[in-house]
């Protein structure tokens, strides 16, 4: 008696979760439908209108998740958005876009080191406020060319993924530019201040903003002081061409193996900029890639040498990577001058529209503005020190610490004494698992 009640109320629980699904079914075709017809409702001037600015209005407010089913919001949205559209059925297109950022207030360019905030997060985070994305990275095809660190800043970032598109099918041509979301408009109205998209370019199925880049070029400023320019130009020029570069980074035996890159750009020339009698200058470093800090780490020997602690041919020395196997350990240059200035592509062309342009350049022109105003108050504030006491340090001299020679400093392990910690300690994990716990 028992075992039959239990078999009728398994088969009354099957029914009903079969109902459902067909229910569930159902529900999801009256929703395409409805989508289509609201998509293609040409009396709607209003809603037309708001979907080419790139928001549709009834979208705005809302979130959806993969299925493109709307979640539950904190936000009371309005009862004339009451209708969820599914982003995820949307027509796309794989898009690049051209990023600046000012790096100072960021924990890098990536979102993987779980600190915030970071680029990659305040992008993603405009991305899905103005519903131009439906997915994780993965199903975006997501892709950077550079992975800046923190305080790094960027005027030529690229990044590439699909985004919601205007056009009524997925488009796979890049000649369809007329009627489309002005993505750079769209993403600079809800980015923070310090970040800006400055371009958008259609993107062929397949491209990597990581591996289809056929060079990066990164520049350093620093101000002239007593540093020797000339001698550091004719250490700098050692750099070009195809080297090893291991003693100019930070290893990551882990995960890298090849250190060898290309460089061919070393420049040194002044700026505009002028602070008193001192002289703003800038490195300019082009090659196919670079290993993580190299630049910084560049830029540091360079300074040792125009101050006269080193001599140019430290250079051929640390590049020796048979005569020195072992990097000498030194101080990477500091990250804020360091600027990832452009990233170059053969398939893309980047544009902007007359009004996202000149919106653009008011809001850089803004920011400039208020740099130089702070800059301002800090050249009065040096203008109006407070009087010194008197007879006070006077005969002492600060002493200066004694420099050591980079080639007689105690070194970091090497590549292979790296690697082999590092199978030691995976060894040691096989043989001594971790307990699994209740």
């Amino acid at each position: 008696m028992e075992k039959n009640l239990k078999e009728n109320h398994l088969s009354l629980i099957q029914a009903q979760l079969q109902y459902l699904r067909r229910r569930i079914q159902e529900l999801e075709a009256e929703n395409a439908k409805l989508t289509h017809q609201l998509l293609n409702c040409a009396c709607d001037k209003g809603l037309k209108s708001d979907n080419l600015n790139g928001i549709h209005p009834v979208t705005e407010g809302m979130e959806f998740d993969k299925s493109g089913v709307k979640m539950a919001s904190k936000e009371v949205l309005p009862e004339k958005y009451s209708v969820a559209v599914s982003i995820a059925n949307l027509p796309k297109r794989y898009v690049a876009l051209k990023v600046m950022y000012f790096g100072s207030r960021f924990y890098g360019f990536a979102s993987e080191a779980q600190m915030d905030p970071t680029v990659e997060s305040e992008l993603f985070s405009a991305l899905q406020k103005t519903r131009l994305i439906s997915g994780d990275k993965k199903e975006l095809q997501y892709s950077r060319c550079g992975r800046t660190d923190k305080g790094v800043s960027s005027v030529g970032q690229v990044i590439s993924l699909f985004l919601r598109s205007n056009f009524r099918e997925t488009v796979q041509s890049n000649e369809c530019f007329e009627g489309e979301i002005d993505y750079v408009k769209t993403l600079n109205r809800v980015l923070p201040n310090d970040i800006r998209i400055t371009g958008w370019s259609p993107a062929p199925i397949g491209f990597s903003a990581r591996f289809s880049c056929l060079s990066r070029e990164y520049r350093y400023l620093f101000w002239g002081g007593n540093l020797n320019i000339k001698e550091m130009e004719t250490a700098g020029n050692k750099f070009i061409g195809e080297h090893d570069f291991r003693n100019f980074c930070k290893m990551d035996a882990a995960n890298v193996q090849n250190y060898r890159r290309h460089i061919t750009l070393f420049e040194i020339l002044p700026c505009t900029e002028r602070f008193d009698k001192d002289q703003l200058w800038v490195v300019k470093v082009r090659g196919s890639a670079f290993l993580w800090h190299q630049i910084r780490c560049m830029v540091a020997v360079l300074f040792l040498i125009g101050q006269g602690l080193e001599s140019p041919n430290v250079i051929d020395e640390l590049l020796d990577i048979e005569r020195t196997p072992r990097k000498p350990q030194y101080t990477m240059a500091h990250e804020t001058p360091l600027v990832l200035y452009s990233c170059e592509f053969e398939s893309l062309s980047f544009m902007c529209s007359s009004d996202a342009n000149q919106a653009l350049r008011s809001h850089l022109e803004k920011q400039c503005r208020d740099y130089k105003l702070q800059g301002a108050i800090f050249h009065e504030a040096l203008s109006n020190p407070c009087p010194l006491l008197l007879h006070e340090n006077q005969g002492r001299v600060k002493k200066q610490p004694r420099h050591i020679p980079l080639m007689s400093r105690p070194t970091e392990p090497s590549f292979d004494e790296r690697r082999a910690k590092l199978s030691a300690r995976l060894v040691g994990q096989d043989q001594h698992p971790e307990p699994i716990l209740p």
